[in-house]
């Protein structure tokens, strides 16, 4: 099931918008890390797509 995604870093602020795929309660979109180099400290919220 596809889903869209909001990711905002907690470090800087900087906000994304990506599409993945919801898989046993899991979300997977792809994303690795933000352009601060944040790697852990994310808001995620699932929006309807």
């Amino acid at each position: 099931m596809r889903v869209k995604v909001t990711i905002v870093c907690k470090q800087c602020g900087e906000r994304f918008i990506l599409r993945g795929k919801r898989d046993r309660g899991r979300i997977e979109t792809g994303f690795k890390q933000c352009l601060c180099n944040n790697k852990n400290l994310f808001d995620i919220e699932e929006l309807p797509f």
